[in-house]
């Protein structure tokens, strides 16, 4: 399931790219992804705020080697369509896509994460189980906390 853009070194990084239809309109999924209190739900205790050029940060406890802090910025908010913004943590700059599809029955939402280069295969290893689950605990905070 790799994506190689090009054998080109300096354009040879891959992206993770999870994709969910959530049974929720999009107005519902927008207020998830950018009111602070509700992203503090399913992802991680920020101070975001949906303002180009805005910087924040993502805090999750400490661990061995690593502070618990995710430094970014706001780069695109497009209402009820697109939302992204830079990840960097742990020496990996990279960037996170939100785009908000309608869908029979919901919201088709697809997540861009990319910008792991090639000697960063734990990152993106890691990445892949984090948003597999930041995206179960979204559909938690969608539902009203129903497991």
């Amino acid at each position: 399931m790799s994506q190689e853009s090009t054998t080109n070194p300096a354009e040879s990084t891959r992206t993770l790219v999870i994709e969910r239809v959530f049974t929720h309109p999009p107005e519902k999924l927008w207020r998830a992804l950018t009111e602070s209190p509700l992203i503090a739900q399913w992802l991680l205790k920020n101070d975001f705020e949906p303002v180009v050029g805005q910087k924040f940060q993502f805090r999750s406890d400490p661990v061995q080697n690593w502070d618990g802090v995710i430094d970014c910025e706001v780069l695109i908010v497009d209402p009820l369509k697109r939302l992204s913004y830079s990840w960097s943590s742990l020496g990996l700059d990279s960037v996170v896509l939100f785009t908000l599809t309608p869908a029979e029955g919901g919201t088709h939402v697809r997540m861009e994460h990319s910008g792991f280069r090639p000697d960063q295969q734990q990152a993106y290893g890691g990445a892949k189980y984090g948003w597999q689950h930041f995206f179960d605990g979204l559909e938690r905070v969608l539902g009203g906390g129903a497991g």
